[in-house]
């Protein structure tokens, strides 16, 4: 039973989120697993690297799933892949496609063996509107100090408790995580916050996205930050910031372990 991973791309505008759901098939999830499915005649499931919300979009979200023998019709893993690619190509809406599947290695789980992941939030900051990238962007016209949301994204760096950057109701052994990079970058009257770690708390990105949009404001002095980390207190951060905004970008995983099968 081969292991496959693949690469998805989606705009998850009109999205329930990625997580598949028994009141709705308008997840990413879901509908790929439905795909899967249909062409191979029994129930197929995937794993993916984590759950985006309704309406966050993705640019390399990675899932894994297997296939038993008995779909393979004598076919080789390279003649798999290619028919696999073919099937998304025709079956799935224009708003996901698939960009790669691979034979991964037997070990491989798109979830447990994350080594980090890397966020965009998008923000446009200007009076009119942004009519081609609306749907992939915040728009908040009030001025905004970039250099105090920089000052703020240094205290996010390192290794904490991140309690108060969790929205009510995940279910987690411990809300401790490592940012390995934040830092905000303006072109024109766009303003893009970047943040990489070892992984993220339900709804953290957003939050994250919203206290420093708090500090860019004046709402907060960018030290706050640290005393909000260090207060474990959901209700000292900013508001959970807009879905439309964020982007997942890329997931990491240490190569060597992720295509040993393909080598047999």
């Amino acid at each position: 039973m081969a292991n496959y991973k693949m690469i998805i791309q989606y705009d998850g505008t009109r999205y329930k989120g990625w997580q598949r759901q028994k009141t709705t098939d308008q997840t990413i999830q879901g509908k790929i697993e439905a795909i899967l499915s249909r062409q191979y005649g029994r129930t197929i499931e995937i794993d993916g690297s984590g759950r985006t919300d309704a309406g966050v979009h993705a640019h390399g979200q990675v899932a894994n799933f297997r296939l038993p023998d008995a779909c393979c019709a004598g076919k080789t893993p390279e003649e798999l892949c290619e028919e696999l690619r073919q099937i998304f190509v025709q079956y799935l809406p224009e708003d996901i496609a698939v960009t790669e599947v691979r034979v991964a290695s037997e070990r491989f789980h798109s979830r447990l063996n994350v080594v980090k992941k890397t966020y965009v939030y998008r923000i446009w900051n200007a009076d009119y509107p942004n009519v081609f990238e609306r749907k992939y962007m915040l728009h908040d016209n009030r001025p905004m100090d970039v250099e105090a949301m920089r000052q703020a994204a240094r205290y996010l760096l390192g290794k904490h408790d991140f309690a108060a950057f969790c929205a009510a109701g995940a279910q987690v052994s411990t809300t401790v995580r490592t940012i390995f990079d934040c830092h905000v970058e303006k072109q024109g009257e766009s303003v893009r916050i970047l943040v990489t770690g070892d992984g993220f708390l339900y709804n953290m990105v957003r939050i994250l996205a919203g206290t420093l949009l708090a500090v860019g404001m004046g709402r907060l002095e960018p030290k706050a930050v640290a005393a909000i980390i260090a207060g474990k207190d959901r209700r000292a951060a900013g508001q959970t910031a807009e879905p439309q905004g964020l982007t997942l970008l890329e997931i990491f995983y240490d190569e060597k372990d992720l295509y040993e099968a393909a080598k047999n």
